[in-house]
């Protein structure tokens, strides 16, 4: 199979074809974009109408470089949060590609939220760029804001906008349920989770708790290539671990070949991420915490050793 290098990123990792995936149950194809050192960002295209988005882009040129070559024009710019690694293309992306009109939905604070089947859907001049309420006021570009709850259709593709924060206060995650998958910005990495830069532990459990209820077979897109150090960190506390020492060996064999680790599975995640397995004894035991600590406590354990790692 052909692999590509999508030019752009500062580094060099070939995309292979089978990095846009279409759902055999779905029209969506998502294509992951490197941009800068280490980040991600993924075109959305609906095959039936041409509708195209972009989340969370770092920079304008891998982007605009991405759509040329699939003769695609953007739509939608949507954004998980407001760190300019996930937002600084905005401006040059919306004016570059134009205004564009889309239809917001009555109901729930009116942004998008649930309509009811009576109430018309009034047409929005100028929007393009989409975020959380919570982070209005610091995304480049903000048009539309979508809440907690809130769905929204991308080409006839139901949305279900959930609150993830931690990372940031604002932080949203887009989960596509017809397509199986969920786009976590920095919330939810392959093999571990965002730094705690505005959020608690006890936040940033809940939020890993609300991805974790989603089925075991969603595809989870996240913001950065960070797994094969994710999976030293997550094999030192966590070594006896056969199914994260057969992972590891298969993120290690993917980078070998420049090849992108993303998008990983929630069943993956659940028998691998050190986040997500709180209740590990070897974990707690690896960490000298207390058998008695809650999750939370034992999250803000990992994150430290994480960060210290």
């Amino acid at each position: 199979m052909p692999l590509k290098t999508l030019r752009g990123a500062s580094r060099s990792l070939r995309v292979a074809e089978f990095c846009s995936v279409t759902n055999v149950s779905s029209s969506l194809q998502i294509e992951l974009v490197p941009c800068l050192r280490d980040n991600y960002a993924y075109l959305l295209h609906d095959v039936n109408t041409g509708t195209v988005g972009v989340v969370d882009p770092s920079i304008a040129m891998p982007i605009i470089d991405a759509l040329s070559r699939k003769n695609w024009n953007l739509t939608y710019i949507l954004n998980t949060h407001h760190h300019h690694d996930h937002t600084g293309g905005n401006a040059e992306l919306k004016a570059r590609y134009g205004a564009k009109s889309v239809k917001a939905r009555y109901g729930t604070g009116y942004q998008l939220g649930l309509a009811s089947k009576n109430k018309p859907y009034p047409s929005l001049a100028h929007r393009q760029v989409i975020g959380s309420g919570i982070d209005k006021d610091r995304i480049p570009g903000i048009d539309i804001v979508l809440n907690d709850g809130d769905k929204w259709m991308f080409a006839g593709h139901e949305v279900h906008v959930i609150e993830t924060p931690g990372h940031t206060r604002g932080h949203i995650s887009f989960y596509f349920p017809s397509s199986a998958a969920i786009f976590t910005g920095d919330t939810l990495f392959s093999l571990s989770c965002g730094k705690l830069f505005e959020g608690t532990p006890e936040q940033m459990l809940s939020s890993l708790q609300r991805i974790m209820s989603l089925p075991d077979d969603t595809n989870i897109y996240c913001g950065h290539e960070y797994t094969l150090s994710n999976s030293k960190f997550a094999l030192s506390i966590e070594p006896k671990n056969e199914a994260l020492q057969s992972y590891a060996a298969h993120v290690t064999h993917l980078h070998n070949k420049g090849l992108p680790t993303i998008p990983t599975t929630l069943k993956k995640e659940k028998a691998c991420n050190p986040f997500l397995r709180t209740m590990s004894s070897e974990i707690r035991q690896a960490l000298n915490i207390p058998a008695d600590a809650n999750a939370a406590e034992a999250l803000g354990v990992i994150r430290q050793a994480k960060d210290n790692f």
